[in-house]
């Protein structure tokens, strides 16, 4: 006897056939590891190291700030479809920490980088759970040593592919090298009583420690928290004292902090100029020298040496 065909049934049958057909050729094509990275930083370091054997999302963009950052819809599912996920850690993605928590219970394979550094090396800091000031990535040791995490994980995900990984890093340590005998070439051409850097945040403490600068922010080290007018008062009297040449936005921190500050300065008979932004939280614009970790660096010291003479 006849059966009328139930159209709804046949039209999710059809569609989750069409999905896993879709899964199926996705693995079959693309065969690659599938990575998530939440930061620009961490995003090119990990390209670098994994090139063309691996397929990476990264959820931030150019100038977006991490400390307020909050995972979309699609985030979501870029997490939950990741063989490995590559994030700063020590509380810099404080809005994701419960996406991660998620994730654990997924069983993904998960790395906070900076959490795997020496704790006795790192920079006390009331502003984050971790009680650590999470910006490592302004020392180029610290991002030597994410390297380093980067290719045994992206080597242990996948073993056929170990070699190239490490060689990947080899390459790139080399590149780091490289930066850093550069970055303190120009540094060493700033005379000591002239190396304070004033920026819009406290996101260069590791910088001014590692090449001897004296780092001070409006905002404190997180920018979650607001500059208010007691702040930007002592701060300004503070750039008086010192003599300080110029002072820096940031390209993820609005400019109207920075701005303040200026004013408040001249309106003391004064004067400071901005020298320039800074690419502090990210990167600049993909495929631009400031798009990368190396050209951001070099980028921000010239900045701030030239602003400083």
């Amino acid at each position: 006897m006849y059966k009328p065909i139930n159209v709804k049934k046949l039209i999710v049958t059809i569609g989750v056939v069409l999905l896993t057909m879709s899964c199926k050729n996705n693995t079959e094509d693309n065969g690659k590891l599938k990575v998530v990275t939440t930061t620009t930083m961490i995003t090119d370091l990990v390209k670098n190291i994994g090139g063309a054997l691996i397929e990476v999302n990264g959820l931030m963009g150019a100038g977006v700030d991490p400390h307020l950052y909050k995972a979309s819809e699609g985030d979501v599912s870029k997490l939950f479809g990741a063989d490995v996920i590559f994030y700063n850690g020590l509380h810099l993605e404080g809005k994701l920490v419960e996406v991660f928590e998620k994730m654990e219970r997924q069983n993904k394979i998960q790395v906070p980088l900076a959490e795997s550094l020496d704790e006795s090396t790192l920079i006390g800091s009331e502003y984050f759970a971790s009680n650590y000031d999470p910006h490592v990535w302004f020392d180029i040791q610290y991002f030597k040593q994410f390297s380093e995490k980067v290719a045994s994980v992206l080597s242990q995900a996948d073993p056929e592919n170990a070699e190239i990984f490490q060689k990947n890093k080899e390459s790139y340590l080399e590149q780091l090298d490289a930066l850093e005998f550069e970055v303190k070439a120009t540094i060493n051409t700033l005379p000591k009583e002239k190396r304070i850097l004033v920026t819009a945040h406290d996101a260069f403490n590791y910088f001014g420690k590692a090449y001897d600068f004296e780092v001070v922010g409006l905002q404190g080290l997180s920018t979650a928290t607001e500059a208010g007018v007691q702040d930007v008062q002592r701060l300004s009297d503070f750039i008086i004292e010192k003599q300080v040449k110029a002072i820096f936005v940031e390209s993820s921190v609005p400019r109207r902090t920075i701005e303040a500050l200026q004013e408040a300065v001249l309106s003391k008979g004064a004067e400071v100029t901005i020298g320039g932004s800074l690419y502090s939280d990210a990167l600049g614009n993909a495929g631009t020298e400031e798009g990368t970790y190396i050209g951001m660096f070099r980028y921000n010291v010239n900045t701030i040496v030239n602003a400083l003479q």
